[in-house]
Protein backbone atom coordinates (compact mmCIF):
# COMPACT_ATOMS: atom_id res chain seq x y z
CA UNK A 1 0.00 0.00 0.00
CA UNK A 2 1.19 3.55 -0.96
CA UNK A 3 1.96 5.81 2.21
CA UNK A 4 -0.66 8.00 2.56
CA UNK A 5 -0.90 11.19 5.09
CA UNK A 6 -4.44 12.03 6.38
CA UNK A 7 -5.43 15.56 7.34
CA UNK A 8 -8.40 17.33 7.75
CA UNK A 9 -9.40 20.22 6.41
CA UNK A 10 -12.58 22.88 7.10
CA UNK A 11 -14.09 24.26 3.92
CA UNK A 12 -12.53 27.83 4.99
CA UNK A 13 -9.17 25.90 5.60
CA UNK A 14 -9.03 24.03 2.49
CA UNK A 15 -5.51 24.40 0.25
CA UNK A 16 -7.29 25.03 -3.05
CA UNK A 17 -4.99 22.74 -5.04
CA UNK A 18 -6.76 19.99 -2.31
CA UNK A 19 -9.99 21.12 -2.64
CA UNK A 20 -9.11 21.03 -6.72
CA UNK A 21 -8.09 17.64 -6.51
CA UNK A 22 -10.49 16.37 -4.01
CA UNK A 23 -13.45 16.95 -6.55
CA UNK A 24 -11.61 16.68 -9.38
CA UNK A 25 -11.52 13.10 -7.93
CA UNK A 26 -14.54 12.72 -6.78
CA UNK A 27 -16.22 13.60 -10.28
CA UNK A 28 -13.54 11.34 -12.22
CA UNK A 29 -14.98 8.03 -9.69
CA UNK A 30 -18.81 9.23 -8.77
CA UNK A 31 -19.22 10.84 -12.71
CA UNK A 32 -17.40 9.25 -14.50
CA UNK A 33 -16.47 5.61 -14.12
CA UNK A 34 -19.65 5.52 -12.22
CA UNK A 35 -21.34 6.90 -15.64
CA UNK A 36 -24.07 8.71 -13.30
CA UNK A 37 -24.98 12.57 -13.92
CA UNK A 38 -25.88 13.73 -11.02
CA UNK A 39 -25.24 16.67 -8.56
CA UNK A 40 -22.15 15.72 -6.65
CA UNK A 41 -21.33 19.56 -5.60
CA UNK A 42 -24.73 19.22 -3.72
CA UNK A 43 -23.95 22.68 -1.14
CA UNK A 44 -23.07 20.81 1.61
CA UNK A 45 -19.23 20.84 1.12
CA UNK A 46 -18.97 24.07 2.94
CA UNK A 47 -21.00 22.48 5.85
CA UNK A 48 -18.52 19.17 6.16
CA UNK A 49 -14.78 18.76 7.12
CA UNK A 50 -13.01 16.97 4.78
CA UNK A 51 -10.47 14.15 4.93
CA UNK A 52 -7.78 13.61 2.02
CA UNK A 53 -5.00 11.22 2.03
CA UNK A 54 -1.91 12.73 0.05
CA UNK A 55 1.24 10.50 -0.96
CA UNK A 56 4.91 11.56 -0.01
CA UNK A 57 4.61 13.08 -3.94
CA UNK A 58 1.44 15.09 -3.33
CA UNK A 59 -1.57 12.57 -5.34
CA UNK A 60 -4.58 12.48 -3.94
CA UNK A 61 -5.21 8.87 -3.35
CA UNK A 62 -8.40 9.09 -1.05
CA UNK A 63 -10.86 11.32 0.21
CA UNK A 64 -14.56 11.26 1.98
CA UNK A 65 -16.14 14.10 4.14
CA UNK A 66 -17.57 13.83 7.33
CA UNK A 67 -21.10 15.48 7.53
CA UNK A 68 -22.25 17.05 10.93
CA UNK A 69 -25.69 15.62 12.29
CA UNK A 70 -28.34 17.88 11.56
CA UNK A 71 -26.84 18.58 8.14
CA UNK A 72 -28.47 15.51 6.62
CA UNK A 73 -29.45 13.39 9.21
CA UNK A 74 -29.40 13.38 13.10
CA UNK A 75 -26.29 11.56 13.06
CA UNK A 76 -22.83 12.42 11.35
CA UNK A 77 -22.36 10.99 8.75
CA UNK A 78 -19.11 9.68 6.37
CA UNK A 79 -19.70 10.28 2.60
CA UNK A 80 -18.46 10.95 -0.81
CA UNK A 81 -15.76 7.96 -0.04
CA UNK A 82 -13.72 7.49 -2.67
CA UNK A 83 -10.52 5.93 -2.92
CA UNK A 84 -8.57 6.43 -6.66
CA UNK A 85 -8.90 3.25 -8.87
CA UNK A 86 -5.10 2.70 -9.10
CA UNK A 87 -5.09 2.24 -5.30
CA UNK A 88 -7.99 -0.40 -4.70
CA UNK A 89 -7.09 -3.43 -3.34
CA UNK A 90 -4.38 -2.22 -1.46
CA UNK A 91 -6.28 -1.29 1.75
CA UNK A 92 -6.19 2.03 1.15
CA UNK A 93 -10.32 2.21 1.79
CA UNK A 94 -10.32 0.76 4.99
CA UNK A 95 -7.46 2.65 5.97
CA UNK A 96 -9.59 5.79 4.86
CA UNK A 97 -12.68 4.58 6.61
CA UNK A 98 -10.76 3.87 10.22
CA UNK A 99 -8.94 7.21 9.61
CA UNK A 100 -12.75 9.19 9.27
CA UNK A 101 -14.37 7.09 11.97
CA UNK A 102 -11.72 8.25 14.30
CA UNK A 103 -12.05 11.61 13.73
CA UNK A 104 -15.91 11.22 13.42
CA UNK A 105 -15.76 9.98 16.99
CA UNK A 106 -13.30 12.85 18.32
CA UNK A 107 -15.51 15.33 16.94
CA UNK A 108 -18.64 14.01 17.78
CA UNK A 109 -17.92 11.15 20.61
CA UNK A 110 -20.06 8.92 20.97
CA UNK A 111 -22.71 9.60 18.37
CA UNK A 112 -23.82 6.72 16.21
CA UNK A 113 -22.38 7.19 12.39
CA UNK A 114 -23.95 6.91 9.37
CA UNK A 115 -22.76 5.52 5.50
CA UNK A 116 -25.39 6.11 2.69
CA UNK A 117 -23.36 2.79 0.63
CA UNK A 118 -23.75 2.05 -2.68
CA UNK A 119 -25.76 -1.28 -2.00
CA UNK A 120 -22.59 -3.88 -3.74
CA UNK A 121 -20.48 -1.87 -0.95
CA UNK A 122 -22.59 -3.81 2.40
CA UNK A 123 -19.98 -6.28 2.99
CA UNK A 124 -17.22 -3.84 3.07
CA UNK A 125 -18.80 -1.40 5.06
CA UNK A 126 -20.12 -4.64 7.58
CA UNK A 127 -16.95 -5.49 7.80
CA UNK A 128 -15.77 -2.23 9.07
CA UNK A 129 -19.28 -2.82 12.12
CA UNK A 130 -21.59 -0.58 9.85
CA UNK A 131 -25.10 -2.40 9.87
CA UNK A 132 -27.93 -1.55 7.69
CA UNK A 133 -30.92 0.32 9.14
CA UNK A 134 -33.33 0.08 6.01
CA UNK A 135 -34.19 -1.01 3.20
CA UNK A 136 -32.34 -0.44 -0.02
CA UNK A 137 -33.42 2.99 -2.77
CA UNK A 138 -32.45 4.59 -5.56
CA UNK A 139 -29.72 7.38 -5.56
CA UNK A 140 -29.39 8.33 -8.80
CA UNK A 141 -29.50 5.33 -10.60
CA UNK A 142 -27.54 3.01 -7.92
CA UNK A 143 -28.85 1.11 -5.23
CA UNK A 144 -27.93 2.34 -1.56
CA UNK A 145 -28.82 1.31 1.65
CA UNK A 146 -27.90 3.51 4.79
CA UNK A 147 -25.78 1.73 7.31
CA UNK A 148 -24.73 2.82 10.84
CA UNK A 149 -22.08 1.85 13.12
CA UNK A 150 -23.64 2.35 17.00
CA UNK A 151 -21.27 3.54 18.93
CA UNK A 152 -23.98 4.34 21.84
CA UNK A 153 -27.26 2.14 21.85
CA UNK A 154 -30.24 4.39 21.60
CA UNK A 155 -32.17 5.01 25.09
CA UNK A 156 -35.15 3.76 26.13
CA UNK A 157 -37.69 6.52 26.26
Amino acid sequence: MTTVNWSWHSWNEWPRELLYASLRLRSEIFVVEQNCVFPDMDGRDPDCLHLCGVDDSGELKAYLRLVPPGVKSEYPALGRVVVKRSERGTGLGRELMRVGIQGCQQRFAGANILVSAQQHLEPFYGSLGFVRSGEAYDEDGIAHVDMLLTIRPPTEP
